[in-house]
């Protein structure tokens, strides 16, 4: 049988007193339940931990003198754990991890955490912004509290918050004869130069809407950067396809550029949260994902995303219930 916290303050405070009746009245305790914590103690030391002599309390042994010196320590840690414990549920400040990816960073999560702050007082926020396999790995790690990512490529399990729909959409330059419609094809994009997103599973992603739909382009070219993607098919390098657009809080595109929606009926990606916290979320988690849901109703979907007209009503999830 284990020793339990309570009964080694119990055999600690017999030590402290040299009796064990003056144990049990200072711990406001019966005789019997410090009797037994005693037992337990000489049980799973394997020796006797106290020499009691009858009329004169009791002596610690040798081996006691050990034990106890042991016994101190852990509680001694233990106090401090359930301190610590304490300090994260109630302590007004926070440390919280984000991870996003990457293209995201820019264009949605500072104001995300100028409304957490506001909401839950001051908090020190890490960033770390990746692609979809980095993510994926910091989080297996337990590097991150939390990550607002697409579901797309491989699945991350449990501890999904979705937030709101996605859709792909076309980037093209001003001067393109695309960028008068109303909408445009994956057939009509294949047959411009890509400017690809080049990130893990997001090319995959955006490569396989041209498989489905029409055929594979020729590529202008490959960036790992939302930022150099913006600026390459604003020089004429080519087209792009991608789900966000910068809102009202992020650097706007350029005049040069035009986003159009894509007729094709294709999937549409979720930007979710993903924790590792369950239902059982630190209330600074909980922070996060209500103010990132809260400032994507308020932009609307209009203001985030570019879609047929008409089709936008059902772009935003119902606000988490956590």
């Amino acid at each position: 049988m284990s020793l339990t916290v309570r009964q080694i303050e119990y055999v600690v405070e017999v030590a402290k007193r040299g009796s064990i009746s003056a144990a049990s009245t200072q711990l406001r305790i019966s005789q019997s339940s410090i009797l037994a914590a005693m037992e337990m103690a000489e049980q799973a030391a394997g020796t006797r931990v106290f020499d009691r002599r009858k009329g004169h309390g009791v002596v610690v042994t040798p081996a006691g003198q050990k034990f106890l010196v042991s016994a101190r320590r852990y509680l001694s840690a233990s106090a401090d754990f359930f301190s610590s414990l304490d300090e994260l549920a109630h302590s007004g400040e926070h440390s919280i991890r984000v991870g996003c990816f990457s293209p995201l960073g820019p264009l949605l999560i500072p104001p995300v955490i100028k409304r957490m702050v506001a909401e839950i007082g001051e908090s020190e926020v890490s960033l770390y912004e990746g692609d979809q396999v980095e993510l994926r790995g910091w989080l297996t790690a337990g590097t991150l509290d939390l990550v607002v990512t697409y579901d797309i490529g491989e699945e991350y399990g449990s501890g999904i918050t979705p937030i709101c729909k996605v859709p792909a959409h076309a980037l093209v330059r001003y001067d393109d004869s695309l960028a008068d419609k109303e909408t445009v094809s994956m057939e009509d994009l294949s047959q411009r130069p890509l400017v690809l997103l080049d990130l893990p599973e997001s090319r995959t992603y955006l490569m396989a809407l041209f498989d489905f739909a029409a055929r594979r382009p020729k590529l202008g070219l490959r960036t790992r950067s939302y930022e150099t993607v913006r600026t390459a098919v604003s020089n004429g390098l080519g087209v792009s396809v991608l789900n966000i657009k910068p809102n009202r809080d992020a650097s706007p595109d350029g005049p040069e550029l035009r986003r159009i929606p894509i007729s094709d009926q294709l999937r549409r990606p979720t930007l979710i949260v993903v924790d590792p916290y369950g239902e059982n979320k630190p209330a600074y988690v909980k922070g996060f994902i209500r103010s990132l849901h809260d400032y994507i109703s308020e932009l609307g979907a209009a203001n985030f995303a570019v879609f047929k007209p008409g089709q936008g009503d059902d772009l935003i999830y119902p606000a988490p219930q956590l």
